[in-house]
């Protein structure tokens, strides 16, 4: 048996994204993009139970889903879902010295990861979990 594909080409996976990411954001460096996305990861993994985190991180390629769970807490209880601005306030907070998030960070994070994933495994994925969850990760035209 080979190696799966996801796995082989994982860190030119990961640079692409990055990249997309990058622009998506309007960063200039794929540094800063590291750190929003993770902000954006991060406040949206505070709201699932670990069974819907490890769900979710089995949905993207692999090194994104390495980073998804990368330095979780998963005894933390899950939080609520807010309003967008709330999440997305919250997002900017992470490592505020290291963040460089627009408001639109959920929505610029979703459309490259949306361009990164397997849109039919993600959409399947995303139908088991809460609306809510749905909805963070909707594409503007969707929301």
């Amino acid at each position: 048996m080979t190696v799966p594909p996801d796995f082989v080409d994982a860190s030119s996976n990961l640079e692409r994204f990055l990249l997309d990411a990058r622009e998506s954001l309007g960063h200039a460096t794929t540094h800063q993009a590291w750190y929003s996305v993770l902000g954006v990861f991060v406040t949206f993994r505070a709201r699932l139970s670990v069974a819907q985190a490890v769900t979710f991180s089995q949905a993207l390629p692999p090194i994104l889903g390495a980073m998804f769970l990368y330095e979780w807490d998963p005894a933390q209880p899950p939080q609520p879902f807010g309003p967008r601005a709330g999440l997305a306030s919250e997002a900017q907070s992470f490592r505020r010295e290291h963040s460089f998030l627009p408001g639109s960070a959920i929505e610029d994070v979703a459309a490259a990861l949306w361009r990164n994933v397997d849109r039919r495994a993600f959409e399947r994925m995303l139908g088991t979990l809460p609306t809510e969850a749905r909805e963070f990760w909707a594409l503007p035209a969707e929301a």
